[in-house]
């Protein structure tokens, strides 16, 4: 009797250390620092859409979208043989249920939304039409504009790609807003009305690619975009940029509120690194830009 006896607690020892371990791996992950400046690029691509963004802290995450057959399918090209991987599947129920989960959160003691940025690849107005359908089902954990107020949830969708600016600009209740380029921030000020966020590829404005220092005139365009968008409420964020630090700390000192990354490990390794200069960039926005160089 003493074998069996023997073996039941091994198997009591090893599913409780079992248990354990899965208690604690929960315990790591709902401890996660969120990374205010971290944007996942393109985040359906990688091999855990949402969770490996969200398991590495990130609060902004980018998915392309197809409308196809009624459905909004996530996908980089051809959403042909991707039918299952729709968005509501993919990010806004796992979302609800963590945010369920987490007591109105996204992450435990983080009160800010996370923005999902849905990038629109079909026709802008019919995408957008079948959109609003699936957010209405989500309202609840979504911010929204209600008759000229905004009213903050766990997550902001902010449009980009195909937008649908008339539709948007003439709704006084909706679930959506837009990113904005940022190289027409000192001409728009619809603010908080529409635009959540200004972005722009990085290759388009400035030619450094964090070699030696930034050139003076560079710097100082991009300390006028962020001054610019700032004034009207919008996070800065530049596509595409080089994926190096030296480029990462010349965004973070000029204020840029939103480091685009395909790399999700390096760039939280970074951004936890470098706190003190993520610390000193509320500060910027509170610059006088000058518009000399802004003429596009």
């Amino acid at each position: 009797m003493k074998a069996p006896q023997a073996n039941l607690r091994k198997w009591l020892l090893k599913a409780t250390l079992f248990v354990l371990f899965l208690f604690s791996l929960q315990t790591v992950r709902s401890q996660c620092i969120p990374l205010i400046n971290g944007f996942a690029h393109n985040d359906y691509r990688h091999r855990h859409p949402l969770f490996d963004a969200l398991d590495n802290g990130y609060t902004n995450v980018e998915a392309d979208v197809f409308l196809r057959r009624g459905k909004l399918i996530i996908a980089h090209i051809d959403p042909y043989f991707k039918r299952h991987r729709t968005l509501e599947a993919l990010y806004l129920k796992p979302l609800a249920d963590r945010i369920a989960s987490n007591n109105g959160q996204v992450y435990i003691g983080y009160n800010n939304p996370i923005i999902l940025m849905i990038d629109i690849k079909t026709g802008s107005d019919s995408t957008y039409a079948a959109l609003k359908l699936v957010l209405e089902r989500y309202k609840d954990i979504l911010s929204g504009y209600d008759h000229g107020t905004f009213h903050k949830g766990a997550v902001t969708v902010v449009l980009s790609g195909h937008k649908p600016y008339r539709m948007i600009q003439d709704e006084e209740n909706r679930y959506a807003f837009i990113d904005e380029d940022l190289r027409s921030a000192n001409r728009d000020t619809l603010g908080a009305k529409v635009y959540k966020m200004a972005s722009c590829k990085y290759s388009k404005l400035f030619k450094w690619d964090g070699k030696g220092a930034m050139p003076g005139d560079e710097q100082q365009k991009l300390l006028n975009y962020v001054a610019i968008a700032h004034k009207y409420g919008e996070k800065v964020r530049l596509w595409a940029s080089p994926e190096n630090k030296e480029v990462w700390t010349e965004l973070l000192k000029c204020g840029v509120d939103l480091i685009n990354t395909d790399k999700l490990v390096r760039l939280k390794n970074f951004l936890n690194d470098h706190k003190s200069i993520i610390a000193s960039n509320a500060s910027l926005s509170t610059q006088n830009p000058s518009t000399s160089v802004l003429n596009l």
